[in-house]
């Protein structure tokens, strides 16, 4: 696949020696020339100076031949029109949008333009490290009605099903950490000691869940 960074920071810069390293053909657009200097020598990829929503620009960069398209320059405008233009004019696929405010991610993201709102996760991030845990979402979506988190689980739910746990409490279960691996559950799969739990649940229910957790099955409903 070919695809188009606009955006040479550090985030722009790494992504793109990635996406090369896995077999891609990528082009790098930026303002500043020497910005492609992160880019290092070993970079085969294109270099084009200019204005990222800019339509030559994007055509020099083979925006009409690429599959994907990431706006990652420091201004969440600038972004945000580049990610539409890729979409609306040019018919790019798979786009998304690098947004510092995230008030700014939600209203574009109801636009159907996938973002990744960075102060809010790295907030987070750092709130999941700083406070007991379940006390922060590990993710939510944009509109913050619906989050994954990690819920302690009580011995009651031990050698009990994770269909059983699902049914009771309401949530999904997206994965299980056993013995320090990640897992994927089946209905049949049954919950052990020492067992992180991994559920999406609504945001308005996360207390309804964690109490649920820590009852047991036969206190659950």
């Amino acid at each position: 696949m070919h695809i188009v960074i606009m955006g040479c920071g550090r985030v722009g810069s790494a992504l793109a020696q990635t996406l090369e390293q896995q077999g891609h053909t990528v082009a790098v657009v930026d303002q500043d020339p020497t910005a492609f200097r992160r880019l290092g020598s070993g970079f085969g990829g294109r270099r084009v100076t200019g204005v990222g929503f800019d339509q030559d620009t994007l055509r020099e960069a083979g925006i009409e031949e690429a599959g994907a398209f990431a706006a990652v320059s420091s201004g969440d405008n600038s972004n945000i029109i580049a990610a539409r233009v890729a979409r609306e004019m040019f018919g790019v696929e798979n786009v998304a949008a690098r947004i510092y405010d995230p008030r700014r991610a939600e209203v574009y993201q109801r636009l159907g333009i996938p973002t990744v709102a960075t102060v809010r996760w790295t907030a987070d991030q750092m709130l999941r490290r700083l406070l007991p845990s379940g006390a922060e979402p590990l993710w939510r979506d944009p509109s913050g009605g619906v989050q994954l988190a990690e819920v302690p689980v009580s011995e009651g739910w031990v050698g009990r099903k994770v269909s059983l746990l699902q049914d009771e409490t309401g949530v999904r279960v997206a994965f299980l950490t056993r013995l320090g691996e990640a897992m994927l559950p089946t209905s049949a799969t049954v919950l052990q000691e020492g067992d992180l739990v991994h559920a999406m649940m609504r945001t308005d229910e996360v207390e309804k869940v964690e109490a649920a957790f820590s009852a047991g099955p036969e206190e659950a409903h």
